[in-house]
């Protein structure tokens, strides 16, 4: 779902306005930005947003990507859950009933919309992990 930047729980207007800069004005134009360490790495270049914040807000644009989450977004953040990885690794019936102390049941997404989040997120995990882009990049000959 498009959404103004403004809606990244956090983003700064001077985040915002760099980005704008560059031609990202939604958060489905800063996940797809955003889904590359190299990537990262060029708008930290033009924009002097860091590398770890362009992650952080990358994964944001991404959770909101999940059908139904949006309304229940902060809340899962809150309980720890802050990437497509996490939540695709998360126990639905365990989440669930973490959602469900936190807000009562009245307000609560099922069990079966739980279920339904983490099955997409375990097939849409996009955003590249500067860790494991480190440990398969190609190293350049340095000679001895």
């Amino acid at each position: 779902m498009m959404k103004r930047l403004e809606y990244l729980r956090g983003i700064t207007e001077e985040e915002c306005e760099a980005l704008r800069g560059l031609g990202v004005r939604h958060s489905n134009q800063l996940l797809h930005a955003t889904t590359l360490v190299i990537d990262r790495e060029r708008i930290q270049r033009r924009a002097g947003i860091p590398v770890e914040r362009l992650y952080v807000l990358g994964q944001q644009a991404a959770l909101m990507e999940i059908s139904g989450l949006e309304r229940h977004l902060p809340l899962v953040m809150r309980l720890g859950i802050t990437t497509l990885r996490q939540l695709a690794a998360a126990d639905a019936d365990a989440l669930h009933a973490r959602l469900v102390d936190a807000i009562g049941l009245g307000g609560a997404p099922s069990r079966s919309d739980v279920q339904y989040w983490i099955s997409q997120a375990r097939s849409i995990d996009v955003v590249e992990d500067a860790e494991e882009t480190t440990k398969t990049r190609v190293r350049r000959y340095v000679p001895s």
